[in-house]
């Protein structure tokens, strides 16, 4: 089967570079899949879990907050804002910005922004998601 290289940046460091069989991301209009020789395609991130499968048939997993990601006819490219390998991801951490997280949308506060309280569940979800696949 033909490949792809995978690319995935952070602002702090490159996440990972390595030849794929194919990539699966959470695009802006729902999850995509990618195989080599896709069509150009330049679409913006949502919180979720990026799957690819290396050669062998192998699927990792990492968790991504947003960004966006280039997609050529052999290479993909994801400029993520955070993105985390799955054996990278502190589980219980994750989950205690879940709970937290779900209190502060049930609770509203005052001075509460919903829009960064929503992102953050959404992040620690794909966070969790993302780390429970790895087994």
């Amino acid at each position: 089967m033909s490949t792809l290289i995978l690319e995935v940046v952070t602002p702090q460091r490159r996440i990972l570079s390595e030849e794929v069989e194919s990539v699966i991301a959470p695009g802006a209009e729902g999850y995509l899949g990618i195989l080599p020789r896709h069509a150009p395609l330049l679409t913006a991130l949502t919180p979720g879990v990026v799957s690819y499968r290396k050669p062998g048939g192998k699927t990792e997993f990492l968790a991504v907050s947003g960004g966006i990601m280039e997609v050529g006819p052999d290479k993909v490219i994801i400029l993520a804002d955070v993105a985390e390998l799955a054996e990278e991801i502190d589980v219980e951490r994750a989950q205690r910005a879940k709970e937290r997280a779900e209190q502060r949308l049930r609770k509203r506060p005052p001075g509460l922004d919903p829009e960064r309280a929503e992102f953050a569940l959404q992040r620690s979800k794909a966070r969790l998601k993302a780390a429970g696949s790895k087994k």
